[in-house]
Parts: C-alpha cells; structure tokens; sequence
C-alpha cells in the first residue's frame, strides 16, 4: 500500500513537472503552473490521492 502511494506521488510529481514545460503560464499570474516547484508539489498531492483511492 505504502509502495503505490509513494509511485503515485511521484508519478504525479513528474507529471506535474511535465505540465508546467508544457503549458505552463506565459503571463506569469497563474498560482499553479507559473511555479515548477508549486506544479510538482500540487501534481504530487493530485497522484497520492489517485493512487490512496485505487
């Protein structure tokens, strides 16, 4: 159980990373995306709650 919460996140994590390079915030007024650390960390906590839920 420990395992897959720990993939998830990091899943999420890097998936997150990966949203940020992608689409990112041009403008830089976006919370979320305009951060790299913020959209890991948000992308993190997204793919540990998948993946407690499955």
């Amino acid at each position: 159980m420990i395992i897959k919460m720990i993939i998830g996140a990091v899943v999420g994590g890097f998936l997150g990373y990966l949203y940020y390079k992608k689409v990112g915030c041009p403008s830089g007024t976006c919370f979320i995306t305009s951060n790299r650390y913020i959209s890991s960390i948000y992308g993190a906590l997204i793919g540990l709650m998948i993946s407690s839920y499955f």
